[in-house]
């Protein structure tokens, strides 16, 4: 009760905010009024909080732009007069009870509630804005995903959430009555899970809203918004926001559709693009050389040797089990760093080994690659030359594949008629060039962002007429009702009203159904014609105003309705 009531002082907050915005827009001699007057003219109520500057592009493609974002806010002289207002009636009407704040709100025809649909935003922070202990802190386990969405719809100002939560980024997207209270929940809540004050936050997020976050989203399915441009793990983690809402029931009609189409956008920017073929890093371009000179038939089969599990290691034996392969030999100075490797790729056989194993194991290699620090060659020629050959299923040469700077292969292997050598600078020109290609390819890739952007925001313009075709049914089937009772009561008898009852309601039915026809077929549209979409967003109000059929309040109430019932319970 005490949640409930507090949602109370909220929205009574609101349609005081409301009656003090009226009057100030009101022309006055008075001196704060033409200074409010001069406030609004420069800032518009849609960026009362300023959305954060994306990353540079090239073309329209996203370059790995770093470091946070630059916030700011913009404050106006109603948001404080708002403000002010909404505290001062917070204090005095605790006892007060929802619905009486309702129907306040209510008797604010003015209010921006009523005159601006839901907004759709996304606030997080992701491996360009945040370092990763705050992602760290922040991160939402996967099992945790429907519960986290059921907190952030039970937040006043919020409808529909969802969480999307990986190792590059922490993601909440909302449907939001409220944009500038919404998201001031949405982070007073991410403070609350992560033990982060709000204002050291702020530092590192990022904040979209509408179409900026519709188009965020869809760049993200895609792979646009990775480290690699095009990566492919990216879309089955927006796929599994969509999988565990349906299973928990946690998506809303609006996020469900928003993550779908990106699924779709994501989808073609892959298959009409091909943007995630080529490597684009020098890990990835030395597993993908490696599959590239062996045999197709044992490519996944050869035997694996990877010396030195640094970072740059880690990440080969990474791209390696994303290709398919099952098992490498790790040699190092420890085992602590390729137990923790072996705990994280659980699904593949990392075998660790000693250095001073390190040319045994090289005897019984195929391919060998080396990546550690050490300023002089761990294989010369004549380490090479006394190891056993390599046999023709696997090409008759041991790639010897050196990520390393200083070299760890000398240059005098290449000399080795059984051995074949590829340095760092070999690597770099497979990696340029692939580069070069994924952001072609990301240019040509917005083409297709916008499609599924267009045909997502007609789809929700098309809402916007679902109330009304609602309650000119209802408001039809009113009259429809009180005449039919009373033409039944002048006939009279009993036994003839049993008789046709249900057939003069059928042709009642039948009579609304038909003089509705028309009217409703110019309220649906598959927003595909902007034209089309235009005429039906015209005659929808003037059918609002032809029958006072007030949808805009109707659905106002319909949302705080709930929100109320739910802080209810």
């Amino acid at each position: 009760m005490a949640a409930a009531s507090g949602f109370s002082a909220a929205l009574a907050g609101a349609a005081v905010e409301t009656f003090s915005r009226r009057n100030q827009r009101r022309p006055s001699t008075a001196s704060s009024s033409s200074s409010f007057c001069a406030t609004s003219s420069s800032i518009s109520s849609a960026n009362w909080i300023s959305i954060s500057a994306k990353p540079a592009l090239v073309g329209h493609s996203r370059v790995g732009t770093r470091g946070p974002f630059p916030w700011c806010e913009a404050t106006s002289d109603r948001e404080t007069a708002a403000a002010a207002a909404s505290e001062a009636v917070a204090a005095g009407s605790s006892q007060a009870s929802s619905f009486s704040a309702l129907e306040q709100l209510k008797a604010s025809s003015g209010d921006r509630y009523t005159k601006e649909r839901s907004s759709i935003a996304v606030i997080g922070l992701s491996v360009h804005t945040a370092p990763v202990e705050m992602r760290e802190k922040l991160a939402v386990p996967e099992a945790q995903w429907s519960r986290a969405t059921a907190e952030l719809c039970d937040l006043h100002h919020i409808e529909e959430a969802a969480v999307l939560s990986t190792c590059n980024r922490m993601e909440i997207y909302v449907v939001a009555l409220s944009w500038h209270r919404g998201i001031r929940e949405v982070m007073a809540w991410m403070s609350k899970i992560s033990g982060i004050p709000v204002e050291e936050l702020r530092q590192h997020l990022f904040m979209l809203r509408d179409g900026d976050a519709i188009r965020h989203l869809f760049e993200v399915s895609a792979g646009l918004d990775s480290l690699v441009l095009g990566e492919g793990q990216i879309l089955a983690q927006v796929k599994q926001v969509v999988r565990i809402g349906q299973g928990s029931g946690g998506l809303g009609k609006v996020i469900d559709r928003l993550f779908k189409d990106a699924i779709t956008a994501g989808k073609r920017v892959r298959s009409e693009t091909n943007i995630s073929s080529g490597a684009v890093s020098v890990s990835s371009a030395a597993v993908e050389l490696a599959l590239m000179k062996l045999p197709r038939s044992r490519a996944l089969s050869a035997r694996m040797l990877l010396v030195g599990a640094g970072k740059m290691g880690k990440l080969v034996i990474k791209h390696l089990a994303a290709k398919g392969c099952t098992s490498v030999v790790v040699v190092n100075r420890s085992e602590e760093r390729v137990a923790a490797l072996r705990e994280e790729l659980k699904g593949m056989d990392i075998n660790y080994k000693p250095l001073s194993e390190m040319h045994s194991c090289a005897a019984k290699s195929d391919v060998i690659f080396t990546s550690t620090a050490s300023e002089v060659p761990l294989f010369l020629k004549e380490d090479v030359e006394v190891l056993p050959p390599v046999s023709e299923a696997a090409g008759g040469s041991r790639l010897f594949i050196d990520i390393a700077v200083p070299r760890n292969v000398g240059s005098c292997v290449s000399e080795v008629g059984t051995a074949r050598v590829f340095n760092v600078d070999d690597l770099k020109e497979v990696v340029e060039a692939n580069r070069e290609d994924r952001l072609r390819k990301a240019t040509e890739a917005q083409s297709i962002i916008e499609e599924e952007l267009r045909r997502f925001e007609a789809w929700r313009d098309s809402l916007e007429t679902v109330p009304t075709i609602k309650r000119l049914r209802s408001y039809a089937d009113r009259i429809r009702l009180s005449e039919l009772e009373k033409c039944l009561q002048k006939i009279g008898d009993d036994d003839l009203r049993k008789r046709f009852r249900k057939a003069l309601d059928e042709m009642s039915t039948g009579i609304v159904n038909k003089l509705l026809h028309g009217p409703l077929q110019h309220l649906r549209c598959d927003g595909s014609d902007s034209r089309n979409l235009d005429e039906m967003l015209e005659n929808m109000h003037a059918l609002n105003r032809m029958f006072s059929l007030d949808t805009e309040k109707s659905v106002l109430e319909q949302k705080i309705k709930s929100k109320v019932e739910k802080a209810q319970r």
